[in-house]
């Protein structure tokens, strides 16, 4: 099943309609990159073809490449070529038009020099392409940014350049359509948004099954992308796995991520911090209203499943094994879920106001996020986590502060005004307007909040 995506597969779309082109599609991995590569050429009358670069010498992905030609019968027996230019030179002799993609560019370039690599690609593109669309793919996405750098070969070679990420919470709701706003929330939550994860998804059976037959099944596909993700991708992040455990249970500033782990102020951390960041399975993040605040800054896993892994299975492996998948749920994870969900509700809350902004429905907002407050009238400090910031009238900014209610059953009117004052009583905020973003809606809702159903956010 093929999800969302549609202005991605335009963009591929107008290079297909180019007698030659090259494109450069990166993302993490299992984000759906071939995926979208393979529909788009579905549309293409023109001959593909796909090699996966394995982790290699260049002559071994030679020989490789060279065997995919034969099997398509692009070749009528393996030539020899010295190398990949060779090989393009050789193609763009031919009278018909190719596309083709080297996916795991990356591995080309853990087994060679990878500044040759580039300058070879780079010569490829520039003289070599005049009947061939050429689509790069790669999921280390370090390495994948690098090549659009200005210091790299490839640096403005790529008429297209598409960074794939995982599909939002709305997209990813394609695959359990039937479900209530309550549980699609709890499955983006869980699961995340690559669709490779989502199409193991039962969406007749409910959350707890789903978990139960896949994550909690050290066989099943997601358990095994789940722990094995870093095996693949941070094998230089000596500490990422302990990294992830901490952020996962709440440690999420840096010094409390460095006494978790007991490591010295020795600046290591930092590094690894940093690198994990730019994978992009890490994010740096602080509230709106205090963007050059260091004390301020948290660390989030990005990836809902890979969070998830970290805070109920990875230290208690063994406990998962003795108890059994469904007696281990019980005890670990029943209870502690919903708090686990009601923090990634806030997450989508946001990214519903986003995506409302990018569309053009939601104007006159400066940024969106958390917001920090100290106020020391009432001694209280802490983090509204939904928060529009906009242009004040007396002020520089003034915000909507939003409540996020992941309830199963309706919000009260009750609460909803007793959480309102706390809202007016703090000093220092300049006050737009109070809202709320309840998943099963409101017992009644009152006209001096703005109230966003659960339903809401998924129409």
């Amino acid at each position: 099943m093929f999800i969302a995506r549609e202005k991605e597969l335009a963009l591929i779309n107008e290079i297909l309609g180019k007698p030659s082109g090259s494109a450069m599609i990166y993302g993490k991995r299992k984000v759906g990159k071939t995926t979208l590569i393979t529909e788009a050429l579905k549309s293409s009358k023109d001959k593909t073809i796909y090699y996966e670069c394995i982790k290699s010498s260049i002559e071994d992905n030679i020989e490789g490449f060279v065997d995919v030609l034969v099997r398509e019968k692009v070749l009528a027996v393996p030539l020899q070529f010295k190398t990949f230019i060779d090989v393009f030179s050789y193609l763009n002799t031919l009278p018909q038009t190719f596309n083709i993609t080297i996916d795991e560019y990356p591995y080309l370039k853990m087994f060679s020099n990878p500044e040759t690599v580039d300058s070879m690609f780079q010569k490829i593109i520039d003289n070599n392409l005049s009947n061939i669309r050429l689509f790069i793919s790669g999921s280390h996405i370090g390495m994948m940014k690098d090549l659009l750098e200005e210091k790299n070969a490839l640096y403005g070679r790529f008429s297209l350049t598409i960074h794939l990420k995982e599909l939002n919470y709305k997209d990813a709701a394609s695959f359990y359509p039937e479900k209530s706003a309550y549980d699609k929330v709890g499955f983006y939550s869980v699961f995340g948004g690559s669709p490779y994860i989502n199409r193991f998804i039962e969406p007749t059976k409910t959350l707890k099954e789903n978990i139960i037959a896949t994550i909690l099944k050290d066989t099943h596909p997601v358990y095994q992308y789940a722990e094995h993700l870093l095996i693949t991708d941070f094998t230089n992040a000596v500490n990422a796995e302990r990294i992830f455990y901490a952020i996962s249970n709440g440690k999420k500033k840096y010094g409390e991520i460095e006494s978790k782990l007991k490591m010295k102020n020795n600046g290591l951390l930092s590094k690894q911090l940093a690198a994990l960041t730019g994978m992009e399975i890490i994010s740096k993040t602080y509230p709106i209203n205090k963007p050059d605040d260091n004390k301020k800054i948290s660390y989030e896993i990005n990836d809902n499943l890979l969070r998830f892994y970290y805070a109920f299975i990875y230290k208690n492996k063994s406990a998962l094994q003795v108890l059994g998948a469904e007696a281990f749920y019980n005890e670990y994870i029943e209870e502690p879920i919903k708090q686990f969900i009601s923090f990634r509700f806030e997450e989508i809350c946001r990214s519903y106001f986003s995506l409302n902004a990018m569309s053009g429905k939601l104007k006159g907002i400066t940024n969106i996020g958390t917001f920090y407050y100290d106020d020391s009238t009432t001694k209280s400090s802490g983090e509204f986590d939904v928060v529009l910031q906009k242009k004040g009238i007396e002020t520089d900014f003034a915000y909507d502060v939003y409540e996020a209610k992941y309830y199963a059953s309706p919000l009260s009117q009750g609460e909803m005004y007793k959480e309102a004052e706390k809202i007016r009583n703090l000093k220092g905020l300049t006050l737009g307007k109070i809202g709320f973003i309840a998943t099963s809606g409101y017992e009644k809702e009152d006209d001096l909040f703005h109230c966003i159903t659960g339903e809401k956010l998924y129409n």
